[in-house]
C-alpha cells in the first residue's frame, strides 16, 4: 500500500497533467488545425477557384490533417504515460525492437495493401483528384464523396447506398463537379418543327433564366440551343447545353426542362411521340 501511495505522490500529478494536456491538445489542437488549413487553402486559391471548390478542398484537407494530429497526440500521450509506469522504458523496448526485424519483414509483406491504400489516399488528396462533397464515378458507381480516409474513399449514391473503395485500387475517376459543370440534355420534337423558331425559344428561355436572382449565381453560361442530333421519320433530336457552377447542373437542367415545356405549349411546338410511346397509348 505504501508503494502505491508513493507512486501516486511521485507520478500522480504528472500523469494527471499529461491526461489534461492530451485532452486540450486533442480538442483545441484539432480546432486549430482546421482553422489553419481553412486559411491556408483560401489564401492560396481564392482567386483561382470557385467558392464551392475552396470549401471542398478545405473540408478534405482539414479531415486528413485532423486525423494525423489526433494520432500524433494519442501516441505521444500513451508513450509519456507508459514512461511513468516503466521508468527504464527505452532500455526495455530496445531488445524488443532489435528482435522484431524478422517479424517486421513478415508483417511488411502482409501490409502491402494497407501501404498501397495509404499512399493512394495521399496522392488523391495531393493531386486534388476529388474532394469531400464532389460527385464522382468510380468503376461505374456514382455518388457523393462523404469521406476520403487514409485507406478508403466512401461514396453515397442517389439511393442512399454507401460504397467503400480502397484508395489503392482506384485507377480511373470521373469527377462531375470539378471547376464547373455542364447542364446538357436533349429533347425530341416533331420532325416538322421549325428549327429556327425552336432555337430562338430555347435561347430566350436560357437568357431569362440566367438573369433571375435565384439562378444567376448558379449559371456561368446560359443554356442554349447547340445542335441537332439524330433525325428520324418520327423525331428530331435537339441538344441543349449550358455551363453551371459545380453541382448545380441538375437543378439548372430541371428548371430549363420545366420552362421549355411551358414555352413549347405557348408556341404550339409539339414534342415527338416515339413508336414505343405511341403503341402504349393505343393499348
Amino acid at each position: 500500500m505504501n508503494e502505491v501511495q508513493n507512486w501516486v505522490v511521485e507520478h500522480g500529478f504528472h500523469v494527471t497533467g499529461i491526461i489534461l494536456l492530451t485532452f486540450v491538445a486533442y480538442f483545441i489542437g484539432t480546432k486549430g488545425v482546421s482553422i489553419l488549413v481553412h486559411r491556408a487553402v483560401k489564401g492560396a486559391r481564392h482567386r483561382e477557384w470557385h467558392k464551392k471548390d475552396i470549401e471542398k478542398r478545405q473540408k478534405t484537407l482539414s479531415n486528413l490533417f485532423k486525423t494525423i494530429w489526433r494520432v500524433i497526440v494519442i501516441i505521444t500521450a500513451a508513450y509519456a504515460i507508459l514512461h511513468d509506469f516503466v521508468p527504464n522504458l527505452n532500455s526495455t523496448l530496445a531488445p524488443l525492437f532489435a528482435s522484431a526485424g524478422i517479424i517486421g519483414i513478415a508483417l511488411g509483406f502482409g501490409a502491402q495493401s494497407l501501404i498501397k491504400d495509404f499512399l493512394g489516399g495521399i496522392f488523391i488528396i495531393a493531386d486534388n483528384e476529388y474532394r469531400v462533397g464532389d460527385i464522382i464515378e468510380i468503376d461505374g458507381f456514382s455518388g457523393t464523396v462523404e469521406k476520403i480516409g487514409t485507406r478508403l474513399t466512401v461514396l453515397r449514391d442517389a439511393e442512399g447506398n454507401v460504397h467503400y473503395f480502397p484508395n489503392g485500387m482506384i485507377q480511373h475517376v470521373v469527377n462531375k463537379t470539378m471547376g464547373y459543370s455542364m447542364a446538357r440534355f436533349t429533347l425530341l420534337v416533331q420532325p416538322t418543327t421549325d428549327i429556327d423558331k425552336l432555337a430562338d425559344i430555347i435561347d430566350e428561355t436560357g437568357e431569362e433564366l440566367v438573369k433571375e436572382d435565384d439562378w444567376k449565381d448558379k449559371i456561368i453560361k446560359a443554356p442554349a440551343f447547340v445542335s441537332l442530333g439524330d433525325i428520324t421519320g418520327n423525331s428530331t433530336e435537339v441538344i441543349i447545353a449550358g455551363k453551371t457552377q459545380p453541382s448545380d447542373q441538375w437543378a439548372v437542367t430541371a428548371e430549363m426542362r420545366r420552362r421549355l415545356h411551358l414555352a413549347f405549349e405557348r408556341n404550339d411546338i409539339a414534342l415527338a411521340v416515339t413508336p414505343t410511346a405511341a403503341s402504349r397509348a393505343k393499348k
